[in-house]
């Protein structure tokens, strides 16, 4: 009689860069970070890097980048590459420009998000139906975008009081508001220049001082899309064709329908930032007023590791960098430099206790190096500020590149039956 043996299942190995931050150790990695800030301040004397106005400017900042970082988000889930936020963008500060300035903004904000989901709709239609390369396909929609934003605003903004080719007249305002007591408290603490309790302050007083209601609303679609995307079975259905799209197919989920669903629900997002910024942060539509934000937005979802916590705080980082250029932050920068090379000791010290030395030296070599370019300079040149966000972009980007874990099909392109 002879017996048959079972091979016992392997188990499976933790795909690298899968690994999550757990709440509590990303939390104690931002206190950390809130404490060395004030180190810095405190040494430097520029107070501005955490006063109540910095803040409140990047978190207006952070807005449009944070919405065209969750429309990517969304595409990307569902296995489409989506470089068209920019131009998705670009057609919702048209859009939310002129019909805010016919009949208010709030009409203005809904035809943004039209407007961005028109350009997803091209986008969807390219790289879903026809199999286009997504990559090919979101460049030429941000150079179409471009071109027919340009073409409209020389019939509808040229002949208009106030108005031009390259500038719409001004929209009517939404409105702000403040936390009642709350803002007030903060901006006094914050004033007080103490160790950790006036940052704290002025961080939360930068959260709760000259709150637009739109930035309300684009702060609580993070949690949201979260919701949605990861406790329904719409969000399920959703992420598996983004991993697995036949897998999904021999299941019963219809691909292409959630597919479609994804990029124009990306659209809308990505036209509610480009709204945000011609309604909210400008209140007239200009000619290339995004600046890059749509491509912005897809660093901080990349940053954020395809989560929409992380993609938060990516924005956030991005919007904060870009505020140092918006309030003449020469000496602001000139503080961050030391807040770098600090934490870059602290990088030093963390390669060497994982044994990687040859690391730990480079990155002590460029700790010495920023060290020593802080105790050279009283202030930084004023186009170093100016390109910021965008050495920021790169360097979060690289820093970041192997800890990522991008959806399995992501880009991949997908034909109904294919796994027959």
């Amino acid at each position: 009689m002879t017996t048959a043996t079972v091979a016992k299942p392997k188990a499976q190995q933790p795909v690298k860069g899968g690994r999550r931050l757990s709440l509590p150790v990303l939390l104690l990695v931002i206190a950390g970070v809130l404490v060395l800030t004030s180190v810095v301040r405190m040494i430097s004397g520029a107070n501005g890097i955490t006063s109540t106005g910095q803040v409140s400017t990047a978190l207006r900042l952070a807005v449009p980048i944070g919405l065209a970082g969750l429309g990517g988000l969304w595409s990307e889930r569902s296995g489409v590459v989506n470089i068209g936020l920019e131009g998705m963008m670009i057609l919702g500060t048209w859009f939310g420009a002129w019909a805010g300035y016919q009949w208010g903004p709030w009409t203005g904000v809904v035809f943004g998000i039209i407007g961005g989901a028109l350009g997803a709709v091209l986008h969807a239609v390219a790289t879903i139906t026809f199999n286009v390369n997504h990559i090919v396909s979101g460049v030429a929609l941000n150079i179409l975008a471009l071109g027919a934003t340009r073409y409209l605003s020389k019939f509808t903004f040229d002949d208009v009081p106030q108005g031009s080719s390259k500038q719409s007249p001004p929209i009517e305002s939404l409105g702000s508001f403040d936390i009642p007591g709350l803002s007030g408290a903060m901006d006094t603490l914050n004033q007080k220049h103490w160790f950790l309790v006036s940052d704290l302050a002025g961080l939360i007083g930068g959260l709760v001082t000259d709150l637009s209601p739109l930035t309300v609303v684009a702060v609580a679609l993070v949690p949201a899309s979260w919701w949605v995307l990861w406790r329904t079975a719409f969000g399920l259905r959703l992420r598996s064709c983004g991993e697995n799209p036949v897998a999904a197919e021999s299941l019963g989920v219809n691909v292409y329908k959630y597919k479609y669903l994804a990029v124009i629900i990306s659209g809308g997002f990505a036209g509610l930032g480009g709204a945000f910024l011609s309604i909210v942060a400008s209140n007239v539509y200009l000619d290339g007023q995004t600046a890059g934000r749509g491509y912005i937005g897809l660093a901080a979802m990349i940053f954020g590791n395809w989560m929409p916590g992380g993609l938060a705080l990516g924005a956030g980082l991005f919007g904060y960098t870009d505020s140092l250029n918006l309030r003449g932050g020469t000496t602001n920068v000139h503080a961050l430099i030391l807040l770098l090379a600090i934490l870059l000791v602290v990088g030093t010290v963390y390669l060497a206790w994982r044994k990687k030395y040859v690391p730990a030296v480079i990155t002590a070599v460029v700790s010495a190096l920023m060290f020593l370019w802080y105790v050279d300079t009283n202030e930084v040149p004023k186009q170093l500020v100016s390109a910021t966000p965008y050495i920021v972009t790169l360097l979060v980007l690289s820093l970041s590149a192997q800890h990522l874990r991008m959806p399995k099909a992501d880009g991949l392109p997908y034909r109904k039956g294919q796994g027959k």
